[in-house]
């Protein structure tokens, strides 16, 4: 097995992270055989490297390398690009062709995105991985070819199955090596070492100095999410290679490169993954919601601060007070404080004077209490599809309270 630093050297890969040696020595490893390898990991993390690694250092590597990205070919095509057609199979078939597999036979093909391909290729992909047999467009010729299937997806393949969208059986068929690839937020030691490579990389080609980083824009690019990973990070090098004058980078500098993005935000709301929902865009929805909310936070704890004073919450039902309880912890969840409003359920009373847990705050205009319920009855109901049973479980309440809510807000 050729030794890992020259395999980084011969394909350009630049990192020392544990999770990417650990990738390259199993696609070092699977190399000689035949078996069929998917590569994963999310976009722009480099997934492409580990099939020509794998094809050069297999018996198959004066043969041909055929990279086939399956999401840009359109679904009425991919049949014939990958398969081929015979003249006259559809409108435009003017002639025969060769497709990928058989162009490629004894050599590799490279299937990007394979997660993107529509059900009817993926039978005939699986048939070609189970016998090696295929059949072109327009023809009931069974033709046989000799091909490694190394295939790559940024998609979570449970998921795809468990929707339909993914055959089980053609996972497991092209899965039989699995090869993970950590995205670059993972890998923080080698964000600098890629920027600088970039950086060196762009300056030869622009015939420019090469451009340095201070020590603070160095931190904020080691510690920033990176969501389009090395291929982001590269994106960033070029700009500002061409754009700065000053070669010498500060952190203010590099903040002006590093776009905010919804990804940085906390999962507050769970997960919202889930497409059977009709509302798909729950977390955005959401996060405005509590942000709005945000700005009530003060008039809640004065209203709470006052029913407590004027020993009010035997006049508070249950429910009512499981409600309450409900719209204070959401709005101090998002104001980043981690501490909880503990409303006592019985008679005795405390020190006026004596609410360690309430901040004193300042009088702000806001909506009132009921307002806020009111809204969040609404939002529940429109997010559920006014299926009260389910609107009621979300705010932690009966369906009898939450029915008689309705009626006295008219809702």
């Amino acid at each position: 097995m050729e030794n890992l630093q020259v395999i980084k050297q011969r394909f350009g890969i630049i990192g020392n992270d544990t999770q990417l040696n650990r990738a390259l020595e199993k696609a070092v490893r699977v190399a000689p055989t035949d078996i069929s390898v998917l590569v994963t990991g999310e976009s722009g993390v480099g997934k492409e490297s580990i099939p020509k690694i794998i094809h050069q250092l297999s018996h198959r590597k004066h043969a041909k390398y055929i990279a086939v990205n399956c999401g840009a070919i359109p679904e009425g095509t991919i049949d014939s690009e990958l398969f081929g057609h015979e003249k006259g199979a559809f409108t435009g078939a003017s002639a025969s062709r060769k497709g990928y597999f058989e162009v490629a036979d004894g050599g590799t093909i490279f299937l990007d995105e394979v997660g993107e391909l529509p059900l009817t290729t993926q039978v005939r992909l699986l048939r070609v991985l189970e016998n090696g047999e295929f059949i072109k467009v327009g023809s009931s010729q069974v033709q046989k070819t000799n091909v490694r299937i190394v295939a790559a997806t940024n998609l979570q393949m449970a998921n795809a199955i468990e929707k339909g969208k993914f055959r089980e059986d053609l996972f497991y068929r092209l899965s039989t090596i699995e090869i993970s690839l950590p995205p670059l937020r993972e890998r923080k030691e080698d964000i600098h070492l890629l920027f600088r490579k970039f950086a060196a990389d762009f300056a030869q080609k622009y015939g420019m100095p090469t451009i340095r980083l201070e020590d603070n824009a160095i931190n904020l690019l080691v510690n920033y999410r990176f969501p389009g990973n090395i291929r982001q990070l590269r994106n960033i090098a070029e700009q500002v290679s061409v754009v700065e004058e000053n070669r010498h980078i500060t952190g203010e500098k590099i903040m002006h490169y590093l776009p905010n993005n919804k990804g940085n935000l906390p999962a507050i709301i769970g997960n919202s993954t889930n497409s059977n929902s009709d509302f798909a865009n729950e977390r955005d929805i959401m996060y405005k919601i509590l942000f709005d909310m945000r700005n009530d936070i003060n008039d809640l704890k004065k209203l709470t601060l006052d029913i407590l004073k004027n020993d009010d919450m035997d006049d508070l039902q249950e429910e009512n007070h499981k409600l309450l309880e409900k719209i204070y912890k959401e709005q101090h969840t998002n104001t980043g404080n981690v501490e909880v409003l503990q409303i006592p359920t019985s008679n005795a009373k405390k020190d006026e004077n004596t609410y360690d847990f309430i901040e004193t705050i300042e009088e702000d205009e806001s909506l009132s209490l009921q307002e806020k319920e009111v809204e969040m009855i609404k939002k529940s109901l429109e997010k559920n599809n006014n299926k009260r049973k389910l609107a009621a479980k979300e705010l932690g309440i009966s369906e009898r309270t939450l029915y008689r809510k309705i009626k006295q807000y008219d809702l």
